[in-house]
């Protein structure tokens, strides 16, 4: 029985093919929001080379504006990504759609430039540059996932400490 990333919480090993199926994923999203994108970035724990991950493709497209946000997710739908309206309560400025078929991905749309943009992209980052972070990090998702399975918001919820405390070092001169 093979692990559904939609349903259980798993960390898969690292796989090669995550680049690629990402480039694959931005080059789709120039070609139906045209203009309205300013940039696609891979972000999450597949983007970080020999980083064990949930095997779902994060992208954050990066737009001017929330309404160039709305515009896209028509778009996005009629293409076959779902919209998932219910966590704007928590995240007004991200809009957040998913592919759930091979490869899964999630998109976060946001402006450039807005607290969510910078600490994705500093998280990510650190976690590129940092062996030791990247290691400390790959074991809290291996335990979390173990414990939380089958409750992605719980599992979500545990690693929050964890990455503020990345992103507040990135900061720091």
């Amino acid at each position: 029985m093979s692990k559904d990333p939609r349903k259980q919480v798993f960390i898969a090993d690292y796989d090669p093919a995550w680049p690629r199926s990402f480039q694959q994923i931005a080059q789709q999203l120039r070609g139906l929001c045209g203009p309205l994108l300013q940039s696609v970035e891979h972000v999450g724990s597949t983007s970080v080379p020999d980083l064990a991950a949930k095997p779902i493709i994060d992208a954050m497209p990066g737009v001017r504006s929330l309404e160039d946000a709305d515009a896209c997710v028509p778009l996005l739908v009629a293409a076959g990504y779902r919209y998932i309206a219910k966590h704007e309560d928590v995240f007004p400025q991200r809009r957040l759609l998913a592919l759930d078929t091979a490869p899964v991905c999630h998109l976060h749309m946001v402006v450039i430039g807005s607290s969510f943009w910078n600490e994705h992209l500093a998280f990510r980052d650190a976690l590129r540059a940092d062996p030791e972070t990247k290691r400390r990090y790959a074991e809290l998702k291996r335990r979390l996932a173990l414990r939380f399975s089958h409750d992605r918001g719980s599992y979500t919820d545990a690693k929050g400490a964890f990455i503020r405390g990345v992103v507040e070092r990135s900061r720091k001169p």
